[in-house]
């Protein structure tokens, strides 16, 4: 009897949970329809699901029990950032480049800057104007996502600069996260709290990083033949639940946690299949996610603050648009193609939300900035897909208002920054100095810690078990200590560096440091595991093992590194095997096009389409089922099932869609590995005085040059009969490898380089 009354409090407890679930996807289904038959953003669906489902809305049940909505929010949120991981990883944060880097931080600190003023100019309190500002700073990687799919523009130049700063602005969101915890906990700005916060911050995530991509993609591998898509969905939320307990203990919060170890997972070669299995829960827990947001719409607050929510409104809209052509111009790119990205950048999305939760969780702002956030970003979610579609007439009428002038002074800039800078050997060596010294530092100080912290307390006391895990510990350090202090780094450069006398002594002085820095990390090694006098025979022990092991130690380390470094390349030599490449960073850029059986283009020659006369394109490559035709001649003929590669700005790939449209081209994203677009700058006196045909480029490097800068003015697809000239900027498509050996920017020969 007992059992059974246990069973029923159990229904009773359960029954809330389950009818507000029920509750919140039957009314997020409804909308979703309605959102997608109208063809309008899903998100926006959600929040106004959220809104009939909660507590403010008397027209419709509303949910019991909030806080178990907060439950399912909360895991939504872990979800959704994993999956925002899993489409990050750090390898496409290097190759974006400064480009989206620099977008990225001047529409930060800007929209930051303007965020905080607005606030103030209300009359709200320091930290609602804080937040406020963080809020605004961030811009949605899903509203811009699906209104590109919408719009069909994900091929244009400027998509690859908006999701480009999107990924840093992933970053950053980060960063303010524990920023904002830090700056809400001790309730005022201390300058000293904050650095040491984003210390640890930069500590955690190498650690974190470097141990993730030693480990997961070896256990991913071992285990391949396991993973169907049921263990490989439990696998990887494993994984990333076991981040978040790491996170949330070193005192990060758990979004943090699932971003990183999507991130990690983005390395491995099951990076696409775990996103691909992993979507359906993440649609499942962000609606629920979008819709708790909608819940906490109060329609009394939003028509007492409306116009705080009009203001707020036009301050993201045309603060973020104009912020964000403004970074896109700073880092080189065309007034156009920046125009379109600060447009396309111009809302408010999910990590925003999440900062609002953040303030509204730790008590520090007030009630009625969450529901204007909400009303906020629906407008602004409402906005996008137009702001988007005018960005080319806004900038045409920017170019009719501007003066003539400023518009030269700003292609000119822009030619300028897309030239090929060459870093000093000085830039080269610091940059590999820094690494070494970071990276090695963090694993040395992470292993000693937890030898201490966790390992060394499982003694007891006991001196020869102490010892023993001390030994392993300094097992554990010596191939690190060994990279830290001896092992060479960027050897060719430092080589090229010592051939003048006058830089000799800097470079002792790095070797120095590097050694001193490395008698540091034994001295805090010797102070935490041995006493003052103990620690002076284990000295003398650990110089005598390095003196007669110094090869073994060497040895060791290689074969750590090796391992990292393959589980680290695994993705992108998979990538390779598939005929996979990125973008091109110019307005002349790769996009694909399939041949489609109907087409008329079927069965006739390149020499007969006459696509470069006709819209301006070159075609790069034809791949035929498993056969690749790099620079196919003019007698190659299109048959069914061929993937055109083709070189061409964004208006240019537009008319041949325009020709192509009767056929519906898909643009796959594969791409050929071999085939690359470079740039030089036009030095060697061997090319210059020739022309195109006669430089034998084509042959040089089985491509085509498709574009040259001079004098600040660009030559796409030029002419054979083009002479070429002292410091020209060559863009040519062609062999990967032939090209690193083509000496364009040297003032030898090209005879003399070659022998």
């Amino acid at each position: 009897m007992e059992e059974f009354n246990s069973g029923a409090e159990s229904a009773q407890h359960l029954y809330p949970l389950i009818s507000d679930l029920g509750l919140i996807l039957m009314t997020a289904g409804g909308s979703v329809l309605l959102f997608k038959w109208i063809k309008q953003p899903l998100v926006l669906g959600y929040l106004i699901a959220g809104f009939l489902a909660g507590p403010y809305c008397p027209l419709f049940p509303s949910v019991r029990e909030v806080h178990n909505v907060e439950v399912w929010a909360e895991i939504g949120v872990i979800v959704l950032l994993f999956s925002l991981g899993l489409e990050f990883s750090f390898r496409k944060l290097v190759r974006i480049g400064g480009t989206a880097s620099v977008t990225a931080s001047v529409k930060v600190i800007f929209t930051i800057g303007i965020g905080f003023l607005t606030g103030k100019m209300l009359g709200w309190s320091n930290m609602d104007s804080i937040f406020l500002g963080a809020i605004l700073s961030i811009s949605s990687t899903l509203i811009i996502l699906k209104a590109f799919d919408e719009l069909g523009i994900k091929n244009l130049k400027f998509a690859g600069i908006v999701l480009g700063t999107l990924i840093v602005e992933d970053i950053v969101a980060i960063l303010m996260l524990v920023l904002l915890s830090t700056i809400s906990v001790s309730q005022q700005f201390s300058g000293i709290e904050l650095v040491e916060s984003v210390l640890k911050l930069f500590f955690f995530l190498i650690l974190w990083f470097m141990g993730g991509i030693f480990f997961i993609p070896t256990l991913l591998k071992k285990a391949q033949k396991l993973l169907n898509d049921e263990t490989i969905l439990i696998v990887s939320l494993g994984l990333c639940l076991m981040m978040v307990l790491l996170a949330n203990a070193a005192g990060f919060s758990a979004a943090l946690g699932a971003f990183i170890m999507g991130s990690i997972i983005a390395e491995t070669t099951q990076a696409e299949r775990i996103e691909h299995v992993v979507k359906p829960v993440k649609d499942l827990f962000g609606a629920v996610f979008f819709v708790s947001v909608g819940m906490l719409i109060v329609p009394d607050t939003l028509v007492k603050y409306a116009w705080p929510v009009i203001i707020i409104t036009l301050v993201t809209i045309f603060g973020k648009a104009i912020s964000a052509t403004a970074g896109a111009l700073v880092s080189g790119q065309p007034l156009k193609q920046s125009v379109q990205a600060g447009m396309s950048l111009a809302q408010i999305g999910e990590f925003s939300f999440i900062i609002a939760t953040l303030g509204m969780t730790l008590n520090v702002t007030s009630d009625f900035l969450y529901p204007i956030i909400v009303a906020v970003s629906a407008i602004t979610t409402f906005t996008t897909p137009f702001m988007i579609r005018f960005s080319v007439p806004v900038y045409q009428r920017v170019v009719k208002l501007m003066p003539q002038k400023w518009v030269e002074s700003i292609d000119r800039y822009s030619a300028s920054t897309q030239t090929m800078k060459t870093a000093s050997n000085w830039q080269l060596l610091l940059r590999a100095y820094a690494f070494q010294i970071v990276v090695h530092s963090v694993i040395l100080i992470a292993i000693i810690l937890i030898s201490a912290q966790y390992v060394l307390p499982l003694a007891g006391g006991y001196r020869p078990m102490m010892h023993l895990i001390a030994f392993g510990t300094l097992v554990a350090l010596s191939p690190f200590l060994w990279a830290l202090a001896g092992r060479r780094i960027a050897v060719d450069v430092v080589d090229e560096l010592r051939k003048e006398r006058k830089f000799h002594g800097p470079l002792n002085l790095m070797i120095l440091f590097r050694i001193l820095l490395s008698v540091f990390f034994i001295g805090f090694f010797l102070n935490i595991f041995f006493s003052s006098y103990v620690s002076l025979i284990a000295l003398a022990l650990i110089v005598v093992v390095y003196l007669i092991f110094p090869h073994k130690i060497q040895a060791l380390y290689d074969r750590v590194e090796k391992h990292f470094l393959r589980n680290y390349n695994d993705r992108e030599i998979a990538k390779a095997r598939n005929n996979k490449s990125e973008l091109t960073p110019w307005d002349g850029h790769m996009t694909s096009f399939e041949m489609m059986p109907e087409s008329s283009f079927v069965g006739k020659s390149l020499q007969e389409l006459g696509l470069r006369e006709m819209v301006g394109v070159n075609i790069a490559i034809i791949r035929r089922g498993n056969i690749t035709i790099n620079v196919p001649n003019r007698d190659e003929r299109l048959y069914p099932g061929d993937i055109l590669y083709v070189i061409g700005t964004d208006e240019q790939v537009e008319a041949l869609k325009k020709q192509l449209e009767e056929s519906n081209l898909p643009n796959p994203e594969n791409e050929a590995s071999d085939i690359v677009l470079r740039y030089f700058d036009l030095r060697n006196v061997f090319f210059i005085g020739k022309n195109i045909r006669q430089s034998e480029l084509r042959e040089k490097t089985d491509g085509l040059v498709v574009g040259i800068e001079r004098d600040g003015e660009r030559i796409i697809n030029p002419e054979s009969t083009l002479v070429l000239e002292k410091d020209d900027v060559l863009w040519i498509v062609g062999d990967k490898k032939k090209m690193m050996s083509l000496k364009l920017d040297q003032h030898i020969p090209q005879e003399l380089s070659e022998s």
